[in-house]
């Protein structure tokens, strides 16, 4: 059972919100079919990589009907959410300031050119306020239920985009209408295009493997189930993924993922303050941890938390089909 902060955390990251569809100026609609998976004869999403053109506007409403309207192509942008560092990488712009550390990462701007990007004190969960407008932002893009209580204060001073992506289609909508709104269309494009092509591919070689990611930060471990994750998602696609979600308040025991038979298991360390030590490393202490198939046969792979948690955009998407394809062959 997964108990807090791990479960409040892991919420704003996992954004739990069911049944979004892409819609609006800026974004398009999934124009993916139902086809039949060759392995196991699940079904599941034959992706479509086909990509409509970008338009630019100065206002547009996303898919969750949020407007948003500027006066002039937005130059600063603060990013409270990494989902924004991820989107503004793949367009080639430099957020002005950040609170995430995925910028710090070799596919992104490495550790070096991150630093050219200040951080606003105050973390994910409580960024400050007076931080943030010191930078004279044209925008801020945060999560809608971590950051939408900052709305009142922004107001007036600069404009506040609040997003929470559920699914990868929400994530390409995302990345469509920063496109629209910044000029980038080509790029945007040119983004969509490449993680919809990687995603069809990966289809095509879905494997009859069954697949677990789970989170924590100790032996109170999550499992990341589709509609609350949007790279949990993104598994039926690529292997057997008979996670479902559980609600709020539910998770699963290592009793039932020893009886689902995992053949690769995907681990996610999530640290509060100075990291302590990998999740797999303590539940190893648990008896039955070394009975799962994956355990036993040394298929168990920490992944990177900033990338496979918390960036959600079609570059960390594109990275975790590159290393889920590889560990699943």
């Amino acid at each position: 059972m997964l108990r807090s902060p791990l479960r409040a955390v892991r919420r704003g990251l996992a954004a739990v919100i069911l049944g979004s569809v892409l819609a609006g100026c800026g974004a398009t609609a999934d124009s993916s079919t139902e086809g039949e998976a060759k392995a196991g004869g699940a079904k599941t999403e034959v992706t479509d990589v086909t990509v409509e053109p970008i338009k630019e506007t100065q206002q547009l409403t996303d898919a969750r009907g949020v407007t948003v309207s500027l006066e002039q192509r937005p130059e600063r942008i603060v990013c409270l959410v990494a989902l924004c560092d991820d989107i503004l990488t793949e367009l080639g712009i430099l957020p002005v300031a950040t609170n995430s550390q995925l910028l710090a990462h070799p596919d992104f701007l490495g550790a070096e050119r991150a630093k050219q990007v200040d951080i606003i004190p105050g973390g994910f969960i409580a960024p400050e306020v007076e931080a943030i407008l010191s930078h004279k932002p044209d925008l801020v893009i945060g999560l809608e239920d971590t950051h939408g209580k900052l709305a009142p204060a922004l107001k007036g001073a600069t404009t506040f985009w609040p997003m929470q992506p559920a699914k990868w289609q929400d994530s390409v909508g995302y990345l469509r209408d920063v496109a629209a709104l910044t000029g980038r269309t080509a790029q945007g494009e040119k983004a969509e295009r490449a993680f919809r092509t990687k995603l069809a591919e990966a289809e095509r070689n879905r494997s009859d493997r069954t697949a677990l990611i789970i989170y924590g930060s100790d032996e109170n471990f999550g499992v990341a189930t589709p509609g609350t994750d949007v790279v949990a998602g993104l598994f039926p696609k690529l292997a057997e993924y008979p996670w479902k979600s559980r609600g709020v308040e539910g998770s699963y025991s290592l009793e039932e993922i020893l009886a689902q038979g995992v053949d690769v298991l995907f681990v996610e360390t999530m640290s509060f303050g100075e990291p302590d030590g990998k999740l797999s490393e303590k539940l190893a202490e648990n008896p039955l941890w070394g009975k799962i198939p994956a355990v036993e046969n040394g298929d168990v792979h920490e992944v990177d938390s900033e990338v496979w948690a918390k960036g959600r955009g079609t570059r960390s998407l594109g990275l975790v089909l590159d290393e889920a394809v590889a560990a699943l062959r």
